[in-house]
């Protein structure tokens, strides 16, 4: 366990270290970007230190998860930031081949991204 301004100084560092990059793309056939499918990144809530950060499709496919301390480590431990987590991106490659785009929703924006809620209905659809 660390202190509270212990872990505050290293998100802050985690913040530094990621400042300035943009979303990754993955785009090889050099299409448009804006026709490139979403793969949205987000905070599905949980309590201070346990954070459930989401991937999924636009199409409603679950594309990986992971728990996080706080909100603002997720876009890069999810690989939505260019140069992040190659190992997910393997993953994503494979769901795309034809290339995507991503972006992280906060916790506070969920409800109100239209695109990430299409893409949560369509997973439920996946299931019933």
């Amino acid at each position: 366990m660390t202190t509270p301004a212990a872990a505050a100084l290293y998100l802050a560092q985690h913040n530094f270290e990621h400042e300035g990059r943009g979303n990754a793309v993955y785009n090889p056939k050099g299409l448009p970007v804006d026709e490139l499918p979403w793969i949205y990144g987000f905070n599905n809530g949980g309590s201070p230190g346990w954070f459930n950060a989401m991937l999924i499709s636009a199409e409603g496919h679950h594309l990986g998860g992971h728990v996080c301390s706080d909100e603002g480590y997720m876009p890069a431990d999810l690989g939505v930031l260019e140069g992040t987590q190659p190992d997910r991106h393997e993953k994503f490659q494979k769901h795309y081949p034809n290339g995507y785009r991503m972006v992280f929703v906060p916790y506070h924006r969920v409800r109100e991204h239209e695109g990430l809620m299409a893409a949560i209905a369509a997973a439920d659809k996946l299931f019933i």
